[in-house]
């Protein structure tokens, strides 16, 4: 029997600039849960970060005649293009909460959550701890944490998507570990609370 090999992320995207619906069906398989983890550890919401994850399947779609993978690999460009979509839904959000505080509140009675949807909460609010603590890192060093930290990018891709030097990478990312591990409150590191 022959065993059939697994196409690379270029031979897809060959076929996906071609307009290959099934090759873009096996990239999303292959790439949906790591672009879909980073969504969420940028954004700290579960909901959000389908949202970013659908977003970032469509753009890579509509663009995909202009992608850049890097050492062979689409995910680098898929991040940075969810984290592109997360800068989107933050500025979405703010437009939608700024119109939602000029309109009269309502009253929502409080339900029975099941306990999937409150494993949820709890991670949510665990994440949002997390990245208020990584929003004070300057930029550069927050970008760096997403990509290798978070989505486990190597340094080498992390720094040809970023347009960067290996050293500047790992520079960032040795200043952001530096400066969790003093901004980031005991309870958090520990996973209490």
């Amino acid at each position: 029997m022959r065993q059939q090999m697994r196409p690379s992320d270029e031979e897809l995207w060959s076929s996906i600039a071609a307009g290959d619906e099934v090759a873009f069906g096996r990239l999303f398989d292959r790439y949906s849960r790591p672009v879909y983890n980073h969504a969420f550890r940028l954004t700290g919401s579960w909901s959000t970060a389908e949202d970013v994850t659908q977003a970032t399947f469509l753009v890579a779609w509509r663009r995909r005649h202009d992608a850049r993978l890097v050492d062979g690999s689409a995910l680098p460009w898929l991040l940075v293009v969810a984290t592109n979509a997360v800068r989107s839904e933050w500025r979405s959000a703010r437009r939608w909460l700024a119109l939602i505080r000029r309109l009269p509140g309502e009253r929502y009675a409080d339900g029975d959550l099941a306990e999937d949807v409150s494993a949820r909460l709890d991670d949510e609010r665990r994440m949002t701890e997390v990245l208020a603590v990584v929003r004070r890192l300057p930029p550069a060093e927050r970008e760096a944490v997403a990509l290798c930290l978070w989505s486990g990018v190597s340094y080498p891709d992390a720094a040809a998507v970023l347009g960067i030097s290996e050293v500047a990478v790992r520079s960032r990312v040795s200043r952001a570990r530096s400066r969790l591990a003093r901004l980031m409150p005991q309870e958090i590191q520990e996973g209490k609370r």
